[in-house]
């Protein structure tokens, strides 16, 4: 399939130059965001739907409309060519099967890109564009996904999927966000189809052995299942799921997975530090930003022992306005990469009301090439996650 291109103008120093004392941060955000959105709009309005139908594997051990990719460390064994993959740790094969993957970015920066732009012009023409391929992906049964993550991250000669490849729907939920950025302006044929989909899908993340698997995952793989399912248990306004994954951030990600100085020691002890501590970061504020409430504000909540999602940002804040600073291992792989302009910051800024963060994150890299950056970047599209 074709390389997907994000194409973002650089307006930084000018953004930069914009930053007023006292000023409404949200209409700083508009500012920022507003180029970026409308040119990748023009870009959204002329591409036609493609699902994971157009792409098929045939090591796929599911079919056509099942959701398959392969797991990114493994690697075949010199010793036996044509035998059981072996793990590599932090280090991606790029022989491996990533097109559903691709297909799915895409996607999520379609119907990111239009909803963004529907939020800044009420336009309903972008909502017609979004309509078009969200029934391509939850609706019509021709190319339509089926709601589960049976066959992800695969490994050729140990297993046809594993938990683990949950994560890979992290794309989903910018389309999720978009629905409901779209709100009752949508089709409400196509809007109901959406939410009927992810209710099945709820329903295998929360009752298969996958998706247990994975909830119970102790690093940011655990993360990301509470993200995901807060996303898409508020679109089907599932009140008990919301609640559970409220309860789960409070009683088992902050205490299990933060140390007393903010940092998460998991992360940090990977071959990949600097990257993974970011990712969990960002998945971390996106699940505040989810499902805080007037009665229910995580991002005020501590742990008994004063453990909470400020001190997180506060203690990785320094490493991303200069890596250089870094004090830990470099990671093996797309040191250089790091960082971009990524949720946590932005959420941060807009949550505790910090001009500081928010300078930093628009003078960060909005338009990241490398796909594996890519793929570790849950929110590409903030305007529409603020409400």
């Amino acid at each position: 399939m074709k390389k997907i291109i994000y194409c973002f103008p650089i307006v930084v120093l000018l953004i930069l130059c914009s930053f007023k004392t006292g000023t409404d941060l949200k209409k700083q955000v508009e500012d920022t965001l507003r180029p970026y959105i409308l040119k990748e709009a023009i870009w959204a309005m002329a591409q036609q739907p493609l699902t994971i139908t157009s792409e098929h594997c045939e090591r796929s051990a599911g079919g056509r409309n099942d959701f398959y990719s392969e797991g990114d460390y493994w690697w075949p064994n010199p010793a036996d060519p044509n035998g059981p993959y072996i793990q590599k740790d932090g280090l991606t094969n790029p022989s491996n099967f990533t097109a559903h993957r691709l297909l799915m970015i895409r996607f999520s920066r379609i119907v990111g890109a239009l909803a963004s732009a529907y939020k800044l012009t009420h336009n309903v023409k972008y909502i017609k564009q979004a309509e078009k391929h969200i029934k391509a992906w939850f609706i019509d049964n021709a190319t339509r996904m089926n709601p589960n993550l049976q066959y992800a991250q695969a490994i050729k000669g140990v297993t046809t999927g594993r938990g683990i490849g949950i994560i890979d729907t992290i794309q989903l939920m910018e389309a999720v966000q978009g629905i409901l950025a779209m709100g009752n302006n949508m089709d409400k044929e196509v809007a109901a189809g959406a939410v009927a989909w992810f209710r099945q899908y709820l329903q295998w993340l929360t009752t298969s052995q996958y998706g247990k698997n994975e909830m119970n995952a102790k690093n940011n793989h655990g993360t990301c299942w509470v993200m995901q399912v807060a996303c898409f248990a508020r679109l089907t306004r599932d009140k008990e799921l919301l609640n559970f994954c409220s309860d789960r951030y409070k009683q088992v990600l902050l205490p299990s997975q933060m140390a007393a100085d903010g940092s998460f020691p998991l992360e940090l002890k990977r071959t990949k530090p600097y990257g993974y501590s970011i990712f969990n970061l960002d998945a971390m504020t996106t699940i505040c930003n989810i499902l805080s409430t007037a009665d229910n504000n995580l991002w005020e909540y501590k742990t008994p022992d004063g453990r909470s999602i400020k001190k997180g940002i506060e203690f990785l804040y320094p490493f991303l306005a200069d890596k250089n600073k870094w004090p830990y291992a470099k990671d093996v792989m797309y040191w250089d990469n790091w960082p971009v302009a990524g949720p946590s910051l932005i959420f941060g800024a807009m949550a505790y009301q910090n001009a500081g963060w928010l300078k930093t994150w628009v003078a960060l890299n909005h338009e990241p090439q490398e796909a594996e950056i890519i793929r570790n970047l849950p929110v590409r599209h903030p305007l529409i996650w603020l409400n």
